[in-house]
């Protein structure tokens, strides 16, 4: 996990009917989110059980070779996914029950190319009726967030009808089954095939990463939107975003080399 509590403070607000919720790193703390990223931030890249079969077929060298070769080395690309991994991380530890079924990074075309289509999508699945409900997530990072970043994430969370397309969740789906989570892949087939995906069992999140406050424009934004579909904001604050982010691919790298 991205362990925010051990180096952020986090506020939250309503909005409405919505959540907002600002995560600001401590500066006195980012070296330990720079440790704690660095240890997840490969996992979204390959499974433990590549890493380990390169280590032992191939010894530590060629294992950190690997981990080096799949990640991005434009700042671009870089800043862009640690947003998505950010996202799927909060998910998977603060959203009350969803879990991001998959880490998509590991499928990307090349490792300086963006991943087109829903960002993340978080699942919950209830445990007496097995329908599922979803949380439909764009993530964007910027050094200087603005309004016109949130219009662009707006219209990714408003395609589709506001819901998940079916496309991810096709995706989603066949790398389930894949990694062996049969029950979970039938369960989406099922949402998609058979039940359909209402409204009501979406939610938005609309998570940032920036070096900038992003308060008062996620704020502004979930004021804005009109919609049916439950609306979350989440800003994760760091000062000094883009050297941060340099810092945690750095770290990777080193740890990598020396494990």
């Amino acid at each position: 996990m991205a362990q925010f509590d051990d180096w952020c403070i986090s506020v939250e607000a309503p909005v409405g009917n919505n959540r907002l919720r600002v995560i600001t790193g401590q500066t006195s703390n980012l070296g330990v989110g720079i440790q704690a990223t660095a240890a997840v931030v490969p996992t979204h890249y390959a499974s433990a059980e590549q890493i380990a079969r390169a280590l032992a077929r191939l010894g530590k060298q060629a294992a950190a070779a690997q981990i080096e070769s799949l990640l991005p080395t434009t700042k671009q690309i870089r800043s862009g996914d640690l947003a998505e991994i950010y996202a799927a991380e909060w998910i998977d530890a603060h959203s009350g029950g969803y879990r991001a079924p998959i880490k998509r990074l590991r499928w990307k075309d090349h490792r300086n190319m963006a991943m087109r289509g829903d960002d993340v999508i978080g699942i919950f699945q209830d445990p007496q009726t097995h329908r599922l409900q979803f949380l439909k997530t764009e993530a964007k990072s910027r050094v200087r967030l603005s309004a016109q970043v949130l219009t662009e994430a707006r219209a990714g969370l408003d395609k589709d009808g506001g819901l998940p397309s079916a496309h991810a969740l096709h995706f989603i789906s066949a790398r389930l089954l894949e990694l062996g989570n049969q029950p979970l892949a039938d369960s989406i087939d099922d949402a998609l095939l058979k039940h359909g995906v209402p409204p009501q069992s979406v939610r938005h999140l609309l998570f940032t990463f920036s070096g900038n406050a992003p308060d008062a424009l996620l704020t502004a934004s979930l004021q804005a939107y009109s919609g049916p579909i439950t609306q979350w904001g989440i800003g994760l604050r760091v000062e000094g975003h883009a050297e941060f982010i340099g810092a945690v691919y750095d770290r990777v790298i080193a740890n990598a080399n020396n494990s």
